[in-house]
């Protein structure tokens, strides 16, 4: 018998507020949800298009977790129907990782989420930005793409979106047997 996972109903894209993170590896996650809104000509309000919500907390990412629990309160979002999408230095640049729960693996801002929720049982959609040298993930995070990563990363966002899409419409097993997927494999 087949497991059955709740709905996704609230889509989560992490990253830092301000024009000087806008376009940051670590912004990964506000560049799929803000492609995802206009895909469907969405603005940044309630959206019943899916029956889902996508939101971009405003907190700094440290500090995710706070919007992200009130947001789920309000609406009576379980951690389950939630899914936070958001960087991974540990994949390859490119790589989608989904996964139903799991730690926070270095990640402060899935490691406010947790903390808030008191759970690990958030469904997540880690987007690989590629190792950060020896010298330190900070600066790392927090820097642009390379120009030769650009192409990579636009295709990258793309397979993100169909991610989302596919875990919405066809549940997050199914997004994951599709997209956790290497190009091996």
């Amino acid at each position: 018998m087949e497991e059955r996972t709740p709905q996704i109903r609230l889509i989560v894209g992490l990253g830092n507020p301000g024009p000087e993170y806008a376009a940051t590896r670590h912004n990964i996650g506000f560049m799929v949800v803000d492609q995802l809104a206009a895909q469907f000509g969405s603005t940044w309000e309630r959206s019943t298009k899916w029956d889902a919500l996508l939101v971009k907390p405003l907190s700094f990412m440290n500090r995710s977790g706070y919007p992200l629990f009130a947001i789920a309160q309000f609406y009576k979002i379980i951690p389950e129907e939630i899914l936070v999408v958001l960087d991974d230095l540990a994949l390859p640049l490119g790589r989608l990782r989904l996964r139903a729960r799991g730690g926070p693996g270095g990640h402060n801002g899935l490691e406010s989420i947790i903390m808030q929720f008191g759970t690990e049982e958030i469904p997540r959609l880690r987007i690989g930005i590629g190792a950060a040298p020896l010298e330190g993930s900070t600066d790392y995070v927090l820097s642009r793409f390379f120009e030769e990563e650009k192409p990579i990363v636009r295709s990258t966002i793309d397979r993100a979106v169909e991610a989302v899409k596919c875990a919405i419409d066809n549940g997050l097993v199914s997004a994951m047997n599709t997209f956790n997927k290497t190009e091996e494999s």
